[in-house]
């Protein structure tokens, strides 16, 4: 007589595999009541077997993608699975979450439903932050071939007394690379102090850099020292250095080569022990050749000479920036933002980015003041960098006299109405929408409505 061997029935074999599966998984019937429930989907959400099962996924699975863009609903919908989808959810404690979904169709012989598979981002959301924080020299961040040059070579330059001269596009970070270098050198406990060369007119530059004497001109009633000697003992950083008038240039020359200057009004040099930084947006050779900068300065000043690119060279380095940025505003606001969903990233590795960094740090603050939780939508980010309408309605897009994507066609007509509503003042207009008055005339020109 035969044995009678016992076996588990397919549902328990069904049971058995999920349960050994280290991502949470569920299942859900027509009416998105959950059918089944993982051990993992236990752990990470807080909720037992018992409980989710015959619940409505949204009362269990609480992301914030439930009510307005359902991955599930979607994919019943489409019939496509969703991959990778990183969104946030509330365990059953209230913390937030951040995980990745997918999603696909059951259909079988005994139910027809759908499944999603989600797995917790918390440990690797930790991990690249304290990468983050420790990969890149203070203030920098970036893997482009010509930073990674920088990376490597800025503890000996900051070691040095070399003077050093960063050149690059507005808003591409020569700041921060100057007060790294500042921040790693010997000198890192001195004064760093700026100059906003550009900021400050001829005369005032003269004497806010150099400093005066008492009687010097009229209102000079006491001495007063400049920002060199603000400076002795540490850095001083002279931004935007090719808008230094060539007056002054003769100055800053004598002070380059031999440490020593005259205050306004003195009879007598005074020596100085301070390292120079410099940092332009101008193209500097040109200058020289058109006789504007002085070719002596400018070698003396190109001793260790910094190119940092335009954003649009490293658009690859915008998810390590964002990374950055939405880190220091949750500090700041005190809130726990997760970062950019994939769509939203999306639009900022598309837009162009004329002011840089800058802008994109710029983008993401703005970002902070329309989100209040979970993720970062396009919504959330800055109108003509990604345009998305907030009352459902079909607007569509004014025509213009130039041939537009949709995607430009809606920047455009956000820019037409902000235009409007301040009645032709491009300066207002330029400032609501947080760009610069060039950048605001390129687009008008697009639009074929510039003058």
């Amino acid at each position: 007589m035969k044995k009678r061997v016992e076996t588990e029935s397919p549902v328990d074999w069904y049971a058995t595999i999920l349960d050994s599966v280290a991502d949470g998984v569920f299942t859900v019937d027509e009416s998105f009541h959950i059918t089944s429930f993982n051990r993992a989907a236990e752990q990470i959400t807080g909720y037992t077997r018992e409980e989710a099962i015959g619940r409505p996924c949204n009362e269990v699975f609480r992301a914030e993608i439930c009510k307005s863009h359902c991955a599930l609903r979607k994919t019943f919908q489409t019939g496509e699975p969703l991959v990778n989808v990183r969104v946030s959810i509330l365990n059953r404690e209230g913390r937030r979450l951040p995980i990745s979904i997918s999603t696909a169709v059951l259909q079988g012989s005994v139910r027809n439903g759908g499944a999603e598979t989600f797995r917790d981002l918390s440990t690797e959301e930790d991990l690249r932050a304290r990468v983050l924080a420790t990969a890149e020299p203070p203030g920098v961040i970036g893997q482009h071939p010509r930073l990674q040059r920088i990376y490597a070579s800025l503890p000996d330059v900051a070691a040095s007394e070399a003077t050093v001269l960063i050149e690059g596009p507005s808003g591409s970070g020569k700041g921060l690379l100057a007060s790294s270098i500042h921040g790693m050198s010997p000198r890192r406990d001195g004064p760093f102090v700026k100059v906003s060369c550009a900021a400050l007119p001829e005369n005032l530059l003269e004497s806010e850099l150099f400093g005066y004497r008492k009687g010097a001109f009229t209102d000079a009633r006491q001495d007063k020292p400049g920002r060199i000697a603000a400076a002795h003992g540490g850095t001083l950083f002279l931004d935007e250095i090719g808008d230094v008038p060539l007056s002054v240039q003769v100055k800053l020359l004598r002070f380059l080569q031999d440490r020593e200057y005259e205050p306004l009004g003195a009879n007598r040099a005074v020596r100085a022990d301070v390292r120079v930084i410099a940092a332009t947006n101008r193209d500097l050779l040109q200058f020289v050749k058109d006789d504007r900068f002085r070719a002596d300065l400018f070698y003396r000043l190109k001793v260790v000479h910094f190119e940092m690119p335009s954003l649009a060279e490293r658009k690859d380095d915008i998810p390590l920036l964002v990374d950055r940025f939405v880190s220091r505003q949750n500090k700041r606001t005190g809130k726990s933002l997760l970062g950019l969903s994939d769509e939203a990233m999306r639009c900022l590795q598309t837009h162009d980015f004329p002011g840089n960094v800058r802008e994109l740090e710029n983008a993401v603050e703005h970002a902070f003041v329309m989100c209040h939780e979970g993720w970062i939508l396009p919504s959330h980010l800055p109108p003509w960098i990604c345009s998305c309408p907030t009352d459902g309605a079909a607007h569509g897009p004014r025509p213009s006299t130039t041939s537009l994507d949709p995607r430009e066609a809606a920047q455009g007509e956000v820019i037409r109405k902000t235009l409007e509503r301040h009645r032709g003042n491009r300066l207002a207009t330029a400032q609501e929408l947080g760009m610069h008055r060039a950048t605001l005339w390129r687009w008008l020109r697009k639009l074929g409505e510039a003058e």
